[in-house]
């Protein structure tokens, strides 16, 4: 198909594992993309590096600090730049056909849903957005009539054999997980586990935020709860199935018996490039599945007892409410302390299980509520590792 046009877009956490790879495709296909925005954290280098080849009209570092960096960096490139918190929510409302939702953690919250009142097309690779604040953001996507189009593997699996037109023919979806890298390993393996151990993931190249998620599988559980919002269906209705291959990257099962799988190598350029190709296709130079080489898909039931954070994901969705913006703050709090050297690996989850006890909060209806539980989730988290973990 002949793109008359290009398509004018904006990465939200350019430097990134997602960033990284959309702009990869980008470069592919210049023919086809203008780049709007780019955004980081705290990568100055990565993100000066990507503007002055990418060449957009923005770019914003999220640590103020880092501005003279930056302005110095590219001076002469004719980019603007900008820095701080307020600049990320600029750089969301610079005019575009599609933005990138791919900073990690509770801080793309405001930023996505800044892109959302553009009404133009949102790709999601936020889970978080989702699992902080579900209701108020899919709110914010009919409010503004966006098109919300998933990142992750696994929903963008989903997303390709899903009968939107006939949801009441669904039975169930199935999110496959690749199990990680402690998925053999014992409970008393896991408590000895080191950060570099937690981070090889056997299958998927991520950065280290989300191979820790992997590893515990909290991941998992976020997808779950990503997964009740973006496609209408009560957690019962989510399944997860250990898939060590990552061949099959989701499944819907329909009521005549018929099951609809996406397959593919893993390579996130691939859902990646669903998202900025939509409703066409565009070509990726990923490695071609090859079954018969394979030859093999092994799948098996997720092991509860060993990865704990899969059951506190769901009994936080059932419990609705602040209860998932409160589990994904200690999560964020604990895996970062855990990156820090401050923790074991086994303490991520009981600091998440004794954050959700300790929090007793209403459901939020406003931005500014989740911002508060966020906040209460985190300094609960924190005092608990502070105390509890070294208890142990």
């Amino acid at each position: 198909m002949v793109i008359a046009t290009s398509k004018r877009i904006s990465i939200l956490g350019s430097t990134g594992s997602v960033g990284q790879n959309t702009l990869d495709l980008v470069d592919r296909n210049r023919d086809r993309f203008d780049v709007v925005a780019l955004t980081a954290g705290r990568n100055v280098d990565d993100l000066i590096a990507q503007a002055r080849q990418f060449k957009p009209l923005f770019a914003v570092i999220a640590d103020p600090d880092a501005y003279k960096q930056l302005k110095d960096g590219l001076s002469g490139t004719g980019v603007s730049v900008a820095a701080g918190p307020d600049a990320l929510i600029e750089a969301a409302q610079q005019p575009a056909d599609l933005i990138m939702s791919a900073i990690v953690g509770a801080a793309g919250l405001k930023p996505t849903l800044a892109a959302l009142a553009q009404s133009t097309v949102v790709a999601l690779a936020n889970k978080e957005c989702l699992v902080c604040a579900g209701a108020i953001f899919m709110d914010a996507v009919r409010q503004h009539d966006a098109t919300l189009l998933p990142v992750d593997s696994e929903h963008s699996a989903i997303f390709q054999v899903f009968d939107a037109q006939q949801s009441n023919t669904i039975n169930r979806i199935i999110l496959t997980a690749s199990g990680g890298p402690f998925r053999e390993w014992s409970i008393e393996d896991m408590a000895k586990a080191s950060l570099a151990q937690a981070t090889a993931h056997p299958n998927w190249s991520m950065g280290s935020k989300i191979s820790v998620d992997s590893a515990t599988m909290m991941n998992k559980g976020l997808e779950v709860i990503e997964a009740h919002y973006l496609f209408g269906l009560p957690e019962s209705q989510i399944e997860i199935l250990v898939h060590p291959q990552s061949v099959v990257h989701s499944l819907v099962d329909y009521v005549d018996g018929s099951v609809l799988a996406q397959l593919g190598t893993p390579d996130m350029r691939t859902p990646i490039a669903y998202a900025l190709a939509w409703p066409d296709r565009m070509a990726v130079p990923c490695e071609r599945l090859d079954l018969a080489e394979i030859a093999t898909l092994s799948f098996e039931a997720p092991d509860s007892k060993r990865f704990p954070a899969l059951a506190l994901a769901r009994n936080a969705l059932q419990a609705g409410g602040a209860a998932p913006t409160l589990l994904n703050a200690a999560n964020e709090v604990a895996v970062e302390r855990f990156l820090a050297g401050e923790i074991g690996f086994l303490d991520i989850a009981r600091a998440v299980e004794d954050t959700l006890v300790y929090c007793q909060y209403e459901a939020p209806s406003s931005l500014d509520d989740v911002l508060m539980l966020d906040t209460e989730a985190r300094r609960a988290a924190g005092r608990w590792l502070a105390v509890g973990s070294a208890a142990e």
